[in-house]
């Protein structure tokens, strides 16, 4: 496993890492399906500590993975060793009792709760999750202010920000100047970090470190799915909504697949393989941070992690994608 720092820090993370999303289970916040099919602890734990020993160090969470459930099963796996890792968490989509997720006594309770919930005395990297700061952006100067009072009593190491438009990182990165900044990104979709865009020259200018969630696509770049067979998810699954599910969508990305099958090799682990290192192959990113349930999806995840793409084979996907 190779390691990369997270923009001018002392932190260091595996080039793979684990998103915990999928362990907070079948969720709804404010009635919308925010969750994943539930999981089995035991599987979950199994899968943790087999990704330890190919020397994972990092882990990505969030308040409202389970509304608390995928931090607290994380901290039981972790036990004793919970402070030998980089533990990432977010707070932003669960508001609880606050008028909005961003006031900021909202977010130092959920600091606090995050710290409980881990067992922890800091947060490695705390995320503002999303970039809707309220009508006119009424709590971001104070939203900043809190969160800088946190990691100044040491419960933060570094403050990232998370988002999901290049509008939202243009605004956010001057103002919150966070050291490392998370968004979707895979082959199928690599805007947020490739050549020539806005978030790509802030990260360049500010020496900020890029972290992909969803780089395999949820599945759909391992070829999983069919659309002859589209998949059907269940009531607090956010994938029950997603128009990426479906016919329509699998239609179009079958052929595509089949070209990445062709050149890179059609089992799971040869695709996860092409999925991740393409991102890695950007000095941009961090670390990659793919969902997991079990063993299985962890030993496809982790199977290429020493064997960087060429230039070669990293233009052969963004052709693929770029058709």
């Amino acid at each position: 496993m190779k390691y990369r720092k997270i923009g001018k820090t002392d932190v260091e993370v595996s080039e793979i890492s684990l998103g915990c999303w999928t362990l907070g289970g079948l969720n709804w916040v404010d009635g919308v399906q925010n969750g994943w099919a539930n999981v089995n602890e035991n599987e979950v734990a199994e899968a943790v500590n087999y990704a330890i020993e190919q020397g994972v160090t990092h882990f990505d969470n969030a308040d409202v993975y389970g509304n608390g459930r995928a931090e607290r099963m994380l901290a039981r796996i972790l036990g004793d060793r919970t402070n030998k890792f980089i533990i990432s968490t977010k707070i932003g989509w669960f508001q609880g009792t606050a008028s909005h997720a961003y006031e900021p006594a909202h977010i130092r309770h959920q600091c606090e709760q995050s710290l409980i919930n881990l067992r922890r005395d800091y947060i490695d990297i705390y995320y503002f999750h999303h970039g809707g700061f309220g009508d006119g952006d009424m709590f971001l100067d104070d939203a900043i202010e809190v969160i800088y009072k946190l990691k100044e009593e040491g419960k933060i190491r570094v403050i990232g920000q998370s988002a999901y438009s290049h509008e939202d990182f243009v605004k956010l990165i001057p103002r919150v100047k966070p050291e490392v900044i998370q968004s979707s990104a895979s082959a199928m979709d690599d805007g947020i970090i490739a050549d020539g865009t806005p978030t790509r020259k802030l990260i360049d200018e500010n020496k900020i470190s890029f972290v992909a969630f969803g780089p395999l696509g949820q599945g759909l770049l391992l070829g999983k799915y069919n659309k002859n067979n589209p998949p059907k998810f269940e009531p607090g699954d956010h994938r029950a909504s997603a128009p990426r599910f479906s016919v329509e969508n699998l239609t179009k990305l079958e052929p595509k697949i089949e070209k990445l099958k062709s050149k890179f090799g059609s089992s799971v682990d040869e695709l996860s393989r092409a999925a991740l290192q393409y991102l890695l192959h950007y000095k941009e990113t961090g670390t990659v941070i793919p969902g997991f349930r079990n063993l299985a999806q962890v030993k496809a995840n982790l199977a290429g992690a020493d064997k960087p793409l060429t230039d070669s084979e990293f233009n052969f996907i963004k052709s693929v994608f770029s058709e």
